[in-house]
């Protein structure tokens, strides 16, 4: 094989490589009912007049399932934190006892699951769309190297070789989708 073409097979394969990871990424956003810390990942705190992360400004806990528990690094931070968990509407109604700014996970109805199960369908489509742009791409590059002069058979091998990639890759997708819809469904 060319150089040129291992340069596109790998380039493919790091562009499906980037579509999982932002699969995987966007599935830790939807919440599956257990409390985590990564629940509150998108939260950004005022601080001192700068958008802090909140796992900057404060300690995140998970004491149980239902329970996350926030203790700030600096006392007057409480009120913020609060307003920024608000402000970031994730459903949740953090409660401040002065010390420490306590989140219930609240339990997920049948009704939100599907929601939350048809959500992570979206995702997963979207990844999909991601791996299917990565082989539509290397196929137009491998199609400009055969008008250049490469073998046709080199290109069409190199073709096979970037659809068994986009193959795997959609089914790595389909694997995370039903391990996360499992995961949102389970009571």
């Amino acid at each position: 094989m060319t150089e040129e073409i291992e340069f596109i097979l790998d380039s493919t394969k790091e562009s499906m490589i980037g579509s999982i990871a932002h699969l995987e990424k966007e599935f830790l956003n939807i919440r599956a009912g257990k409390a985590s810390p990564a629940m509150l990942g998108s939260v950004f705190v005022d601080y001192y007049g700068s958008a802090t992360p909140l796992s900057q400004v404060s300690k995140i806990s998970v004491p149980d399932a239902r329970t996350i528990t926030l203790q700030p690094f600096e006392k007057n931070m409480l009120h913020p934190i609060e307003k920024a968990i608000m402000i970031a509407n994730l459903g949740f109604n953090p409660m401040n006892n002065g010390d420490v700014i306590i989140i219930s996970v609240p339990a997920l109805t049948e009704e939100r699951r599907r929601d939350l199960a048809k959500q992570a369908k979206v995702e997963a489509e979207d990844a999909k769309v991601g791996v299917r742009n990565a082989r539509k791409d290397a196929n137009t590059e491998i199609k400009k190297l055969e008008k250049d002069g490469t073998s046709e058979d080199i290109c069409k091998s190199a073709e096979e070789d970037v659809q068994n990639l986009t193959n795997s890759y959609i089914r790595k997708v389909d694997e995370l989708l039903v391990t996360k819809e499992a995961e949102i469904m389970k009571v």
